[in-house]
């Protein structure tokens, strides 16, 4: 691994129409960093530039050269490099290779193992409450579906979870049988949203129900879970670490 120090920088120009053996040569000699296990490499893509040839080549909206000049970069210790630069004569064809001394102030780390966190709501067990709401799907709620607003609302109000189902076939409080064919389907479908929390939830968000829902049933029954799952959340160490303390992210 990289260490803090003395290094070499190592950067390779070659076209971007470049090929070895059917690939792009800057994707051979990146494929070979990443096998010789180089601590990292960026590929950086002109938009002008010449070369040996001395012919000028810039890219433009309307049409892009594959002559673009094209650059390999990566910092490695000067054994790493001397071990590698053999081969990367050989990759670069008739591209240049140009090396550096520079100093490495703080070396890049590895991305750290996730850490798992419990939900942001409590698990369910044992008695709850079972909330249907019956739209159609032609309904809206400020400019949006209101079965999809509805939704958000649910996930900002902290519901533990929800699932939309369209109907096939049906009929409401006007009479009008909906239904969906092979060849056409109903943009007033029947939609019915199934949500099952707490009771102290839902009774809390059912006055938010009533503001958004101008026509249709909401249904409220009791439940028995009889098992909950969740996937928990994963985020990154650091995260975990200001989660518990309490610090600002």
């Amino acid at each position: 691994m990289l260490k803090a120090g003395k290094a070499l920088k190592v950067s390779i120009y070659v076209s971007e129409g470049a090929t070895r053996h059917g690939v792009p040569a800057y994707s051979s000699i990146l494929d070979f960093l990443l096998y010789r296990r180089v601590s990292g490499a960026t590929v950086l893509r002109g938009v002008a530039g010449f070369g040996a040839d001395h012919h000028m080549h810039t890219a433009s909206g309307v049409e892009i050269s594959d002559r673009m000049p094209v650059k390999i970069e990566f910092i490695e210790t000067p054994e790493k490099v001397n071990e590698l630069l053999g081969k990367l004569e050989e990759l670069a064809g008739t591209g240049m290779i140009e090396v550096q001394e520079t100093m490495v102030a703080k070396p890049a780390q590895a991305s750290k193992p996730k850490k798992t966190m419990p939900p942001s709501h409590l698990k369910i067990e044992g008695k709850a409450r079972l909330m249907r709401i019956y739209i159609g799907e032609a309904d809206r709620w400020r400019d949006k579906p209101l079965h999809i607003a509805l939704v958000e609302a649910m996930r900002a109000n902290d519901i533990a979870g929800v699932t939309v189902y369209r109907g096939i076939l049906g009929y409401g409080a006007h009479r009008r049988v909906h239904r969906d064919k092979a060849l056409h389907l109903s943009h007033d479908s029947s939609v019915m949203l199934s949500v099952i929390d707490s009771e102290e939830k839902l009774k809390a968000f059912l006055p938010i129900v009533e503001q958004m829902v101008e026509e249709g049933l909401v249904v409220l029954s009791d439940v028995d879970i009889i098992k909950y799952s969740y996937r928990p959340m994963q985020i990154e160490e650091g995260e975990a670490q200001r989660s518990t303390t309490g610090e600002p992210a």
